[in-house]
């Protein structure tokens, strides 16, 4: 396997990155954050700056918190792009917009270098497991060049289409994933109101039409008052920010999520920004003055 260099050493990026070392590739790593430098360091990987990774490595993975960083990581001065040779392959894992996406691909490609737009669903979950889902746009021969590491950090990968698609498939996860959980929440919120035990709720409807992946994954930790994220609402509100952009500059209709975006805000205005994403529930809780909780003893 080539050298890779990994951009973005958060919540996410550093349990992907330990999964890399775990799988034998060298690694050169950046992050604004020391104590994850030194984390995955310690774990062994070499630390690096950005003009650096971009000349040391064939291979170079991005997982930033919007596009603007990953613009300036890659095109500001001393950035990747400035030390690139024809040939390698930048792979954008970030949560950005399909504009943004192509923008990258097309710059790139000016200077001969390849670019994939892989943004990836699981959360923390599946960072830690290595089961990601990647959802991939760009070229075939680039998204080849990845696949060994995908195979490392996830359990699928799909490429979708040309530059921007990944991004695309990304933003319709999302509506899924954050529009899911607030239906939930609702639900969740007017049986504990009318006096029903939210965990028996959950164990009667999880085996029906009604069951999902999101129902198995937030429910537990709502009843539990636990919203240590995984995948924070802070992400969460941007990456519907970008679906309501996006949407409109299409001229598509997107009621549902537009309201939830409005819910998004009303939870970063009362301070949610960093609970995970299943406390959307809090929401509708203060509306109904009530809390989805574990029955008392």
């Amino acid at each position: 396997m080539s050298k890779v260099g990994f951009i973005g050493l958060g919540i996410m990026g550093r349990p992907m990155a330990k999964n890399l070392l775990k799988g034998g590739v060298e690694l050169l790593v950046c992050d604004l954050n020391e104590e994850a430098v030194k984390e995955v360091v310690d774990a062994g990987a070499e630390a690096g700056s950005y003009a650096q990774i971009g000349g040391q490595c064939e291979i170079i993975f991005l997982i930033l918190p919007n596009g603007d960083i990953s613009k300036e990581v890659l095109f500001g001065q001393d950035g990747v792009a400035s030390a690139l040779a024809p040939g390698k392959v930048v792979c954008d894992m970030s949560s950005v917009t399909p504009v943004e996406s192509k923008e990258c691909f097309e710059r790139l490609a000016e200077q001969g270098v390849g670019f994939v737009d892989a943004p990836v669903s699981g959360g923390e979950p599946g960072a830690v497991g290595g089961t990601l889902a990647f959802m991939a746009g760009g070229r075939q021969e680039d998204f080849d060049a990845l696949m060994p590491y995908f195979n490392i950090m996830g359990s699928s990968a799909v490429l979708i289409g040309d530059s921007g698609s990944g991004s695309v498939t990304k933003l319709a996860n999302q509506i899924i994933v954050n529009n899911t959980i607030a239906i939930v929440s609702e639900a969740f919120v007017l049986a504990t109101k009318a006096g029903a035990d939210p965990v028996k709720v959950y164990e009667a409807i999880r085996g029906g039409l009604a069951g999902s992946a999101v129902l198995d994954a937030k429910v537990p930790m709502m009843v539990e008052r636990n919203f240590v994220p995984g995948g924070k609402i802070s992400i969460n509100h941007k990456d519907i920010k970008n679906v309501v952009n996006t949407a409109h500059a299409l001229d598509v209709p997107i009621p549902y999520s537009a309201q939830l975006y409005e819910i998004l805000q009303t939870l970063k205005i009362h301070g949610h920004m960093n609970d995970d994403h299943a406390g959307i529930v809090q929401y509708f809780e203060a509306l109904a003055d009530v809390q989805v909780k574990k029955a008392e003893d």
